[in-house]
């Protein structure tokens, strides 16, 4: 997406604040860009007065085709969108309202591509281009690698970048990384937003927006929000707020400074959804006809996280050539887990099964990260070749304690137990008391990385980069350090790793572009990655991940996009759950997927946007350590998904919108012996402005009331979709 159309009702009660961002806006991009982009800011900026004195007065559009230094994302230079080697979404502040995005799952179910992994009920998990991971988020372009779930009271848009690329993430982002942009104190003066709602579940929440002017140089925001969870699955419930408070400041007239903090609570039911169901002649499918039934303890399955974040940033003008940033957060995170979950396919006859059989344990994390990063952006001329550079280092520190008590049932003094199935589950005795895992590790790591875009022509441009890592984990496993033998449970292991990037951008037309990227990124085992791992060379080395990409870009119209890629992803030495024994895990020495994706978004007319998305995905094991999996479908990987969301402005006040999901099949695992069935979802919307200050509106999931299983995290841990239900919204701007 490189443009985003707000609404009339916006658009009346924020047009002159609007007027004033974009200019600011624009004079900084100037600044950063020079003269060559000056021209083209001082055009917007009076496309922008335009619209103001009513020579476009239905809307206003804001351009965001610049993913720039000043918008703290993940591509770090100020390149538009149609000339970054790279397939990716950006999805806005104003989409996420329309479509009543609640969490990141229910945006990446419209972003071709991707798909969401289950997390086991107590945490964000993604499928980007068939590679899973619980790590790979960004806030405001630095790593935020904790297992929760990640809120959007506070986000100015989610950036979502595909393929392989560690120049620019660092470790990790084998399949792309996911960026939340948060929302920055405005210079212009005062305002304020709240927005309600409830749903017919009854959960509902409240969010706030402030902000406030403090003179010309300095201004203060506050975002917030409380929300109480509730869903159509039996015994779910919980609770989550969050605030965060940022303040921003011209020190000189070069140098801006922006101070956050952030504090997170979330407390709620943890629940793995249902386990699978054996049928002749095929592969296990998840189990039909108890959508509601909780497979865990109401009182025992739950999690709580308690994070606190500071961050502050220093950007600095150098001159009209040569700009830089500087950002340090701290981050402490306690998350504590615990669950009952299915742990083995039921045998279902005549539409009813005898046992169940349940596993369980609690698992408690702390971690501490502290991240410093720094990025040097200067552009100049080498005779007729145009440059652009970036030079940048990072640092990070994190400590992480984890351990894990497996649970004991009364009856058999073991961790699984298999008895009558009934509706509410009857669970037999149980306690959480069999230690079974208890580590503390700490990661350093250093980082320096540097890249040159070179404008060789008009019509031609090159990207070459390269990253160096030096990443330091030590660990300790205080069980094998207590346990009499020759071990004495510590670990350390050093990686140094160099990853390049290399891309070609054709512009037959300013409008157009054509490019070919390759790149490549590792990720050494850290964090949860040392938890169920035998500590040795072999186990813990890095997983590797190279990404071969071709795509066009092409601006129909500045307020209509249409990209396309197709692209190779291949994977080395990476690890899955061992089916026959889930606390063990398997490594897989290969893996690759090949894929294609489209996506078109803008407005097809004054009253009309849409956002749509297609991909195929082609998944396949190549080799396994000690498996017979060879061969095999990659574990959670859609061949086929599609998305539409439309959104119609009948009148001024009034509008609807409708979209509709597509997700192919898949397999859960490696094994292929749980086959998820494919599915289609039909939501809509629609909206009423009262006034220039207060819309009321509904968005309607899963219109057609459609059975389905949208994620799952196991072959016996599937998650069951909403039926029918409504959202309504009153959202009001003072």
């Amino acid at each position: 997406m490189r443009t985003v159309t707000r609404n009339r009702w916006e658009s009346k009660s924020q047009m002159k604040k609007i007027s004033l961002l974009a200019a600011a806006s624009l004079a900084t991009l100037a600044s950063a860009t020079g003269a060559a982009v000056a021209s083209e800011a001082s055009a917007a900026t009076a496309a922008s007065n335009d619209a103001i004195s009513g020579v476009i007065a239905d809307q206003i559009t804001v351009e965001g085709k610049f993913l720039s230094l000043d918008k703290l994302n993940a591509v770090k230079t100020p390149t538009p969108v149609i000339d970054v080697p790279q397939s990716l979404s950006i999805i806005s502040e104003a989409q996420i309202k329309d479509q009543s995005f609640g969490n990141l799952g229910d945006i990446l179910r419209y972003t071709p591509g991707l798909s969401v992994s289950q997390g086991e009920g107590h945490r964000d998990a993604i499928i980007i281009r068939g590679n899973q991971s619980t790590a790979d988020f960004f806030i405001d372009g630095l790593r935020d690698d904790v297992q929760y779930f990640r809120p959007l009271y506070n986000l100015e848009r989610v950036e979502i970048l595909r393929g392989s690329n560690a120049l620019l993430f660092g470790r990790g982002g084998g399949g792309g990384v996911i960026n939340r942009v948060t929302k920055r104190p405005g210079f212009d003066g005062q305002f304020a937003s709240l927005t309600t709602s409830i749903d017919t579940f009854g959960a509902y929440n409240v969010a706030g927006d402030v902000n406030y002017a403090l003179g010309e140089r300095a201004a203060f925001r506050l975002n917030a929000f409380y929300e109480e969870l509730d869903n159509h699955r039996d015994f779910f419930d919980g609770e989550r707020f969050a605030i965060n408070p940022t303040f921003a400041f011209e020190a000189t007239p070069g140098t801006e400074i922006v101070l956050s903090y952030e504090y997170l609570d979330d407390d709620r039911v943890v629940d793995r959804g249902v386990p699978s169901q054996n049928v002749d002649g095929g592969p296990d499918v998840p189990l039909e006809g108890f959508d509601n039934t909780f497979f865990g303890s109401p009182d025992q399955n739950f999690t709580t996280l308690e994070a606190h974040i500071v961050r502050a940033r220093i950007d600095h003008t150098f001159s009209d050539a040569i700009r830089g940033n500087i950002t340090a957060q701290y981050a402490d995170y306690d998350k504590l887990y615990q669950n009952l979950f299915a742990s083995e396919e039921v045998v279902v006859s005549s539409g009813a099964f005898p046992e169940i059989e349940l596993d369980g344990y609690r698992d408690a994390t702390e971690r501490e990260n502290l991240i410093i990063q720094a990025n040097l952006v200067g552009e100049f001329q080498t005779g007729r070749f145009g440059h652009t550079v970036l030079l940048g280092g990072e640092y990070g520190d994190q400590d992480t304690t984890n351990s894990r008590i497996d649970n004991v049932f009364a009856d058999n003094n073991d961790d699984q137990l298999s008895f009558a199935f009934s509706d509410p589950l009857v669970i037999p005795a149980f306690s959480f008391s069999n230690p079974a895992r208890d580590r503390a590790s700490q990661v350093e790591f250093t980082s320096v990385y540097l890249q040159d875009q070179i404008d060789v022509t008009d019509w031609l441009k090159i990207v070459g980069g390269v990253r160096y890592d030096r990443f330091e984990i030590d660990v300790l496993d205080v069980i094998e350090q207590n346990d009499g033998d020759a071990l004495d449970g510590e670990f350390a292991r050093v990686d140094d790793e160099f990853t390049p990037r290399l891309g070609a951008i054709v512009k037959p037309m300013e409008n157009l572009s054509a490019y070919f990227s390759y790149s490549e990124s590792f990720l050494p085992r850290s964090g949860e990655q040392f938890l169920t791992l035998n500590l040795d060379d072999e186990s813990t080395r890095p997983q590797s991940f190279e990404n071969t990409e071709i795509g066009v870009k092409w601006d129909i119209r500045p307020d209509l996009s249409l990209t396309a890629a197709i692209f190779e992803l291949d994977r080395e030495s990476f690890t899955s759950v061992d089916p026959e024994d889930p606390g063990q895990v398997i490594v897989i020495e290969g893996a690759e997927t090949k894929g294609f994706e489209l996506q078109l978004t803008g407005n097809l007319t004054d009253r009309w946007f849409v956002t749509a998305g297609y991909s195929y995905l082609d998944g396949e094991v190549e080799r396994v350590d000690g498996g017979d999996n060879a061969g095999n479908k990659t574990r959670q990987t859609p061949e086929n998904m599609f998305s539409i969301w439309n959104n119609f402005e009948i009148t001024e006040q009034f509008g609807i919108g409708a979209g509709v999901t597509y997700q192919d099949s898949y397999f859960v695992r490696e094994d292929n012996s749980v086959e998820v069935p494919s599915y289609v979802r039909v939501d809509a919307s629609a909206y009423y402005d009262v006034n220039d200050r207060i819309r009321v509106q509904v968005n309607l999931e899963n219109l057609l009331d459609t059975e389905y299983f949208p994620d799952a995290h196991s072959n016996d841990n599937i998650s069951t979709g909403e039926p029918i239900n409504a959202r309504f919204t009153i959202l009001a701007r003072f």
